[in-house]
């Protein structure tokens, strides 16, 4: 099938708008949070993804991300969910943390691109990606306490 150069770029026009928007991140607000470490408090930058819109996309597409930045998913209140890392490019940590602001389970080492099902298995109010490796690195374990200004005041 030939088709014409006009309809062609007619084409791509249509095409590359919803290319790029897949491929651009959304533009979120950022928090300071921190996290109990064994070796005392680590704070993070993090984006904070608290509308299904933002919650769906995450870090779809992200090809790099700052040793102390992550993303934040805020539920507003506690529920089981799951993720997956369907077009995600990075390989992360998965922190899953209870409406108490304790870390209920962590999934370390998220495979890039996996359909792989991984659950919080309780329900929880927030999840925070991290880049892979760091939760072990810093000695961020389950039952560890996060201090984020969306978690309740008896939290902190």
């Amino acid at each position: 099938m030939r088709v014409s150069l006009p309809t062609a770029i007619a084409l791509l026009a249509l095409v590359l708008p919803a290319t790029a928007h897949a491929a651009s991140p959304l533009s979120l607000p950022v928090e300071t949070i921190t996290i109990d470490t064994k070796a005392g408090p680590h704070a993070f930058s993090v984006e904070v993804a608290a509308d299904e819109e933002s919650r769906e996309r995450g870090l779809m597409y992200r090809t790099a991300m700052a040793p102390d930045a992550g993303m934040l998913f805020d539920f507003h209140t506690p529920q089981p969910v799951s993720f997956w890392m369907e077009n995600t490019v990075l390989p992360l940590d998965m922190l899953f943390v209870r409406a108490d602001g304790t870390i209920a389970r962590i999934k370390a080492n998220a495979t890039p691109y996996s359909r792989e099902n991984i659950p919080s298995g309780e329900p929880v109010e927030v999840v925070i990606e991290l880049n892979a490796g760091r939760a072990a690195a810093l000695g961020i374990v389950e039952g560890a306490r996060v201090h984020a200004p969306n978690l309740p005041q008896e939290a902190r």
